[in-house]
């Protein structure tokens, strides 16, 4: 018996809707990028990338548990000289909650080219309207 690899060009995506209301960031993100490398396909192959389109609702009503909505901050650097900036996750998640998805899911896929080609597969929105339903996307649990 021979273990098959999938080819890039024989790679099928289906489109996934996630919903995050009540649910953990860090759970949603995890399931998001699980979605996005393929790893839930028995075709899985780890140098193609054979990931699905996922798109994730309700950002604004994911969850932070313990104190991490006071406590944890999001760090990023300018690439100028004292650039270093910082925004707690209380204010990020009231003002831009999608962004707040991203940045999880972004630190849960492979950090290569083959990693950034995923993230664009991502679609994050603020409440429960997107406009891919023309994908007929599928609904999965979280």
């Amino acid at each position: 018996m021979s273990t098959t690899m999938a080819k890039a060009g024989e790679v099928s995506r289906k489109w996934y809707i996630l919903d995050a209301t009540g649910k953990p960031l860090g759970r949603v993100a995890a399931k998001a990028a699980h979605l996005l490398r393929g790893k839930h396909k028995p075709t899985f192959t780890p140098h193609v990338d054979c990931g699905d389109h996922v798109i994730i609702i309700n950002c604004e009503k994911a969850v932070l548990t313990g104190k991490k909505l006071e406590q944890k901050k999001f760090y990023w650097h300018t690439g100028w000289i004292g650039g270093l900036k910082e925004v707690s996750y209380k204010q990020l998640m009231a003002e831009k909650p999608e962004k707040a998805m991203t940045i999880a899911v972004t630190g849960m896929v492979p950090h290569t080219a083959q990693g950034r080609e995923q993230l664009k597969r991502l679609r994050t929105f603020k409440g429960a309207e997107h406009a891919h339903a023309a994908q007929k996307p599928e609904m999965i649990e979280v």
